[in-house]
C-alpha cells in the first residue's frame, strides 16, 4: 500500500427482529458482539496491532495485540424510519467511528466498530478499518468471518498473513525496476483561470440504467476496444470522468486522470491465495485532456481506462513497481499527502466484485450498507442492495459542480 494511510468507512443498517436467534433488541447483543469479535481477532490479529513509522516514509504493522476501539452509542432518532431513503442520506459520519488523526500514527487503532442503537429496536454498524493494513476484500473478509463467529459457526476461511511478496521495505536493492510507474507520480493539477472552493461535496446515487445503456453505445460508434465489449467498469468509469469534466467546465487543454485501484492477488507470480490478508492494491492511472474526453466517443475515454488496468496485468509490472518503492530514499518526497484526485481528476472504486450485502451477524441481513466520502472526486460504484444487478454510483464533488453532473449523467444517456 502506498499513500493514504486512513482508515475506510462503512455502515451497515438492521432493522429490529423477532424471528432470528439472535436479536437487535437483546440485552446481551453488545457483549455478545464485543466476545465474538475478541475471538474473531485471535485470527485476524494483525488488525489488533498499530503502524509504526520507521522513517522514509515507510511503516511496519507491529502486532503487538493493543486492541481495537469498539464504541457504544444511541441514536438521537428513534426509528430507522426517520432517517428517511437510506440511500439519499447524505451524512453517516455520526453512525461510523471517528480517528484521531492528531495523535501520533502509532497510537491510532486499525479497527474502529461502533454500534449505534435506535429506539426501534434497529442497529447501525459502523466500521473505520485502516486503509494500510488492508484492502476491500480484506476488509470484508473479516467482516464476514466476525459475523459467522457471532452466529456460532466459527472461522470458515483463516486470514492467509504471509505479505513478503509486496513487501517494499528500505532501499536498496539488488535489481533496479525497469521503468518508474508513472502511477506514483502526482496528478495533473488544476490550470489557472477556474475558481476553486472548499464546499463539501454531496453524494449522488444512480442506477442500473446507465450501465445497459452506455454498454450498447448510446450516441457513440465506439462502444469496443480491440474487438470486445467494454464491461461495467470501464464504461460507468468513462461516463463518470466525462460528466465531471463537463460539470466543473474544465479547459479543453486541461490535463485531467482517473485514478484505477487494481488487486494484484492474481497478478504475482505465482498468484496470491484469494484468502491473502492485507492491501493488495495497486493503483494506476488514465489519463487525457479534458477536451478529449468530453468531445470524442465515450469509446475513448473507456479505451484509456481499459488501456490502465491491462498495463498491470502481468506480474512484471507489479514486481518493477515494488522494486521502484524499494528503491525510492524517501517514499515521502511523492506521497506524503496521497494521490489527489480532486479537480480535475477523479478516483473510482469498483466494490461490485465484493461481497458488499448480505452481512448477517444472526439478526439477519443489513436494510441498506453505505460508505462517507470527504474529498471532491471520489466515487464509488457499488452493487445495489436487491441483487438485482442495479448499480449505485456514489461521487463526493463540489456543491456547484453537483447539479450539472446529474444533468450531464442522465443527459448523455440515449435511451
Amino acid at each position: 500500500m502506498i499513500g493514504a494511510i486512513t482508515h475506510v468507512p462503512t455502515v451497515f443498517f438492521y432493522r429490529s427482529s423477532t424471528s432470528t436467534r439472535l436479536r437487535t433488541t437483546d440485552s446481551g447483543l453488545l457483549d455478545h458482539l464485543k466476545d465474538s469479535l475478541a475471538r474473531t481477532l485471535v485470527k485476524f490479529y494483525p488488525l489488533a496491532g498499530r503502524l509504526e513509522p520507521i522513517g522514509r516514509g515507510r511503516f511496519d504493522l507491529d502486532c503487538n495485540g493493543l486492541g481495537v476501539l469498539f464504541i457504544e452509542a444511541e441514536a438521537q432518532t428513534t426509528s430507522l424510519d426517520d432517517l428517511g431513503d437510506l440511500s439519499c442520506c447524505t451524512d453517516f459520519q455520526p453512525l461510523i467511528p471517528e480517528v484521531d488523526y492528531d495523535r501520533p500514527i502509532g497510537e491510532w487503532p486499525l479497527l474502529l466498530v461502533q454500534v449505534t442503537k435506535f429506539g426501534c429496536g434497529g442497529i447501525g454498524l459502523g466500521f473505520s478499518i485502516s486503509h494500510a493494513v488492508v484492502d476491500g476484500l480484506s476488509a470484508l473478509h473479516f467482516k464476514n468471518e466476525w459475523a459467522r463467529v457471532t452466529r456460532g459457526e466459527g472461522i470458515g476461511t483463516a486470514p492467509y498473513l504471509d505479505r513478503g511478496v509486496l513487501r517494499a521495505g528500505l532501499p536498496p536493492v539488488s535489481r533496479q525496476p525497469r521503468f518508474d510507474p508513472a502511477e506514483f507520480q502526482r496528478p495533473p493539477v488544476l490550470l489557472p483561470d477556474v475558481g476553486c472552493s472548499n464546499n463539501k461535496g454531496i453524494y449522488i446515487y444512480m442506477i442500473q440504467m446507465l450501465k445497459d445503456m452506455a454498454n450498447a453505445g448510446g450516441r457513440t460508434p465506439s462502444s469496443t476496444f480491440d474487438g470486445r465489449p467494454f464491461s461495467t467498469y470501464e464504461t460507468l468509469t468513462a461516463h463518470t470522468w466525462r460528466c465531471a469534466c463537463k460539470a466543473r467546465k474544465l479547459r479543453p487543454d486541461q490535463p485531467t486522470s482517473v485514478g484505477v485501484c487494481v488487486d494484484s492477488r492474481r497478478r504475482t507470480s505465482p498468484p496470491l491465495p484469494d484468502a491473502y490478508f492485507g492491501n493488495a492494491v495497486l493503483d494506476v492511472k488514465a489519463a487525457a485532456l479534458a477536451g478529449d474526453v468530453v468531445a470524442r466517443p465515450l469509446g475513448f475515454a473507456a479505451g484509456k481506462i481499459r488501456k490502465a488496468v491491462e498495463k498491470a496485468d502481468s506480474s512484471e509490472f507489479l514486481s518493477s513497481a515494488v522494486d521502484y518503492l524499494k528503491n525510492q530514499p524517501d517514499l515521502n518526497d511523492d506521497v506524503d499527502d496521497g494521490p489527489f484526485f480532486g479537480m480535475p481528476n477523479l478516483g473510482v472504486i469498483s466494490w461490485l466484485r465484493l461481497p458488499m450485502v448480505g452481512l448477517d451477524f444472526g439478526f439477519g441481513k443489513e436494510v441498506y450498507m453505505g460508505s462517507t466520502h470527504e474529498f471532491d472526486g471520489d466515487t464509488m460504484l457499488l452493487p445495489g442492495r436487491d441483487g438485482d444487478g442495479a448499480i449505485v454510483v456514489a461521487i463526493c464533488l463540489r456543491v456547484d459542480h453537483m447539479e450539472a453532473f446529474k444533468r450531464c449523467f442522465y443527459g448523455d444517456i440515449v435511451v
